[in-house]
């Protein structure tokens, strides 16, 4: 019983405040630890879903797209939150949420298509 006394004892001595700051800068690598974790995670994934927010804001009939699901087409209509699609040579329309579209492409995969096969 004693010696749990005594441990009890050096354990609140040890965490007691002296007063002279060492406990911040016991915490400071702390603090700079969790700051550079903010600055190298958080800030770039916000600008990277801001890059999204505005690519999706900027969709327009006409545009040539790839979805999420890697299926490649021209838009055909845009209304609220629905994106339709025209799709293969067929001109099959296929509705989509917008948020599944991954990226506005520059040139159309089926002129990529058409130039790899001849």
């Amino acid at each position: 019983m004693d010696i749990i006394l005594l441990c009890s004892e050096s354990a609140a001595e040890s965490l007691s405040c002296s007063g002279d700051g060492s406990s911040l800068m016991s915490f400071l690598p702390l603090i700079l630890i969790f700051v550079v974790m903010i600055v190298v995670m958080i800030v770039p994934q916000r600008r990277k879903d801001k890059a999204v927010k505005n690519m999706l804001a900027s969709l327009k009939p006409g545009d040539r797209v790839r979805t999420i699901g890697g299926i490649y087409g021209t838009i055909s209509s845009v209304k609220d939150d629905v994106v339709v699609l025209i799709v293969g040579p067929d001109k099959f329309k296929m509705p989509f949420a917008k948020g599944a579209i991954a990226q506005v492409e520059e040139k159309g995969a089926e002129q990529t298509l058409n130039e790899e096969v001849k």
